[in-house]
This record gives structure tokens, sequence and C-alpha cells, in this order.
């Protein structure tokens, strides 16, 4: 009679299975038929290997996604940086991307005006591009003193955190030799 019972009713309740079979209940005998039909949320997609955007460390990430749609961020255990873990604000980086209420569209407020408009993002660098070369135009400095100066003191930039060696190197060649800035910095945190 308890064969039956257990093989029939009993046998699908976990605690059961662990007592009858005599488990410790941290393998197979402590799943449901709910628990077994589970499957990772990025079982069969497509991986994109990743740098995570918040600091210099460059963690690596697994970027899943699938039909043009990100699933998951994870940390890469490939990384020699990192070995697959991933600080809180890296392990964010997938709401960072998908929350509902992130900014997609540029967002510009006149001089004076009280309000945010949107711009389309060639409007936006179009007007980046024109004010930085007018102003350009407007304070470059040839000469001081008799001497060759080469510099526009009037523009500034500030680096990211994540930028890398190579894209720190082209910023100085282009801000500093081809725009003449002499305030190019970096908030990096290493």
């Amino acid at each position: 009679m308890f064969k039956e019972l257990y093989s029939n009713v009993l046998s699908r309740w976990p605690l059961m299975r662990q007592v009858v079979e005599g488990k410790d209940g941290t393998g197979a005998e402590a799943m449901s038929a709910a628990t077994r039909a589970l499957r990772p949320r990025n079982e069969g997609a497509s991986v994109a290997r990743s740098i995570c955007p918040y600091c210099a460390v460059g963690c690596g990430q697994h970027v899943y996604h699938r039909d043009n749609r990100l699933l998951s961020i994870e940390g890469d255990p490939g990384s020699p940086i990192s070995a697959g873990h991933l600080c809180p604000k890296g392990a964010a980086s997938f709401g960072l991307l998908t929350h509902p209420r992130r900014l997609t569209k540029v967002k510009y407020r006149a001089p004076f005006a009280t309000n945010w408009a949107e711009l389309d993002l060639d409007t936006a660098m179009d007007m980046i591009a024109d004010r930085v070369w007018n102003t350009r135009e407007r304070c470059f400095m040839e000469t001081r003193d008799g001497r060759a100066l080469m510099q526009c003191p009037a523009i500034a930039h500030l680096g990211g955190a994540t930028l890398d060696n190579e894209e720190n190197y082209l910023i100085k060649k282009l801000f500093t030799g081809g725009l003449g800035m002499v305030a190019v910095s970096n908030q990096a945190r290493i």
C-alpha cells in the first residue's frame, strides 16, 4: 500500500523523496516537476563579449541577446581582469539599457528657455560641431608675445572613465594638436 501510495502521490513531493531515498536534499530529489522544467533565461541566446562601461577597470561582460532583444548581462568568466565578477554598478548594466524611463532622445534647452526640446541626433551633432568650430575660430591664439602658441583656451574636454589608452591617445591628438585645446582631462578613477 505504501509503495503504491509513494509511487503515485508522495514521490512527487520532494521532502518524501529525500526521506525514502535517504538523500540530503541537494540533488535531483529536491526538485519538483516545475523546478525541473525551468530553463536559463539566456538558453539558446547569442552572446557578445563586452567591457563594462562604468569605470576604467575594464571588467569583462557577456551580453546575451536573441532576436534583436537584450536578455541579460553577466560577468565574463574568461576575463583576466574580473574572472566573471561584476561590481554592483556593472551588474546593473542590464537595467541601464532596458529601464523603461531611460532617455533615448537628445534633450536640448535653448538659452533662456524653461523647457527641454527633443532633437534628432544629427541635428545635435551638427550644433556641437558648429559651436566647437565657431569657438575655435573666435578664440584661437596663433601667437603670444611674438612667439608661436597655437592654442584655443576657450574649449575644454573631460573624458570618461571607460576610455581606453588608444581612445585617450586619439582624443589628445585631435583636441590638442588639431583644435589647440589646452584643457584636456579625464575623470578616470584609476
